[in-house]
């Protein structure tokens, strides 16, 4: 047990850990001497008019107090936090990851400013200490060994015929004493790296929306892969099936078919690169091809405009489309370009899933723009004309008894309630009587008045910006990790 005792202090004291941050010290150390030096060139020119106090010892700790608050004034630069968390990083082996941004806040600038004084004061005391002790200590251990006699320097009574042992004995404890001390002194800056280099709540909020802009977009990826490439797969595939029983009886059908799936893979291949282009990031009109010349920009991604010729690939793969109610192209025409585009991937992903799930059946479509109430007056601008919505319904017939739905849908239900959710709408389905239902809403743009003025939002009790803020983040997260 007493040897390991000794390994463990040996260890503490001696070991990489330490040595490690024995080395970030005189690294303060070195830090330090600049203005340590320019304090002591001031002093140089006031001493002699101020009272002694001391000799140059005293002159150097006055240097010294002086020197740690010009490097406190340094630490107020951006820059000096990367440095400082990337030295503590390599060499201090703190518990936490210190931040790697640059300060940005007060309290960011206030915890380097206190965390770059600690590391150069006791930086400038070890790194001393580390310059004076071992030859002090060297010159302890060879005093036994040597012949001249030092003036002044004499044993008191009998201690006089142990100098021998009592000088190895000081000078193996003054390298002890340093080692012990520099030890300590890492420990503490280890301890202190933390919370004072440590990411704020600034900097953690940030880190919480750079990780949930990058998990909506994997997430938004692969909604689009899933959603175009998941129907042209799943026409393909029916397509092929009929073509393949009826190729003998029926070539015709068969060659049509053939046809089908032709045009349904050239519409995939143009919607893949499209979604591909999204993985670019250089621009898409300084992207070049395998052959050098300038590659050609991603096809636009298609929107409620393109609808027809969805329903009549649609269609083509077996499966009878019927549109009970489309909205007028004029309607259609005044959507945004955001909510045209996710509702055609709504609708393609609600006709993927009855060709996936109950085959060439009927299908029956609404997409529709209807009034979510009758207008109400406004008791200081006048009567508003009703907000609208858009209204997407599919429904066919369930095959067979129907397999057993699993809890919250699958990716593609998953995709198309996240698509609805972003544009602040709701998407139920179900089963009900032998019958799939699939029905979204997604409220529209309320539109202006005979003033030309917009309806008041709703009122909400005043929040604090910070906390919206990071609610919305942390929505964003799970909405995000949920999809992927």
């Amino acid at each position: 047990m007493a040897a390991g005792g000794v390994r463990r202090w040996v260890r503490a004291g001696l070991g990489r850990r330490a040595r490690l941050r024995w080395v970030h010290l005189i690294l303060g150390g070195a830090l330090l001497m600049p203005y340590y030096l320019l304090a002591g060139v001031v002093l140089s020119v006031v001493w002699q008019a101020a009272a002694p106090m001391g000799g140059s010892v005293a002159r150097q700790f006055v240097a010294f107090g002086l020197a740690l608050p010009m490097a406190a004034g340094t630490a107020l630069f951006p820059l000096v936090r990367p440095l400082a968390a990337a030295a503590a990083r390599s060499l201090c082996a703190p518990r936490v990851e210190p931040a790697t941004g640059p300060a940005r806040s007060w309290d960011a600038h206030s915890r380097t400013v206190v965390w770059y004084t600690l590391h150069l004061a006791l930086g400038g005391l070890v790194s001393g200490a580390t310059l004076a002790v071992p030859p002090f200590a060297a010159y302890l251990l060879a005093l036994p060994f040597l012949d001249t006699e030092i003036e002044g320097l004499s044993w008191p009574g009998r201690l006089a015929d142990y100098s021998a042992p009592l000088c190895m004995a000081a000078g193996l404890g003054t390298l002890a004493a340093l080692t012990a001390v520099a030890a300590a002194a890492g420990a503490l800056l280890a301890r202190c790296a933390p919370p004072l280099l440590g990411p704020t709540p600034a900097d953690r909020l940030a880190a919480a929306e750079e990780r949930a802009a990058e998990l909506a977009s994997r997430n938004r990826l692969a909604r689009e892969l899933h959603d175009s490439v998941g129907h042209a797969l799943s026409a393909v595939t029916l397509q092929a099936s009929a073509a393949r029983k009826v190729l003998d009886t029926d070539p015709a059908f068969a060659r049509q078919a053939l046809a089908a799936i032709e045009e349904t893979t050239r519409a995939a291949v143009g919607e893949l690169d499209g979604v591909l282009g999204l993985l670019r990031e250089d621009d898409p009109a300084g992207r070049a091809s395998a052959d050098g010349s300038p590659a050609a920009p991603p096809s636009p991604a298609p929107t409620l405009a393109d609808l027809e010729v969805l329903l009549a690939r649609t269609r083509a793969a077996g499966v009878t489309v019927e549109a009970v109610e489309l909205a007028r192209p004029d309607a259609l025409d005044r959507l945004s370009l955001l909510v045209s585009r996710e509702a055609y991937r709504i609708v393609q992903e609600g006709l993927s899933n009855a060709l996936r799930h109950a085959g060439p059946v009927r299908v029956r479509l609404w997409v529709a723009v209807r009034a979510e109430g009758p207008a109400a007056p406004h008791p200081a601008r006048g009567p508003f004309r009703p907000r609208q919505e858009l209204e997407i319904r599919l429904e066919n017939p369930v095959r067979g008894s129907g397999r057993r739905q699993r809890p919250g849908g699958g990716r593609g239900l998953r995709g198309i309630a996240e698509r609805a959710s972003a544009l602040r709408g709701s998407a139920d389905w179900g089963a009900h009587y032998g019958v799939w239902r699939l029905v979204v809403r997604v409220p529209l743009d309320s539109t202006p008045d005979a003033g030309g003025r917009r309806p008041s939002p709703p009122h909400r009790p005043p929040r604090c910006l910070k906390t919206l803020k990071a609610q919305e983040t942390l929505e964003t997260l799970e909405i995000a990790e949920a999809g992927g």
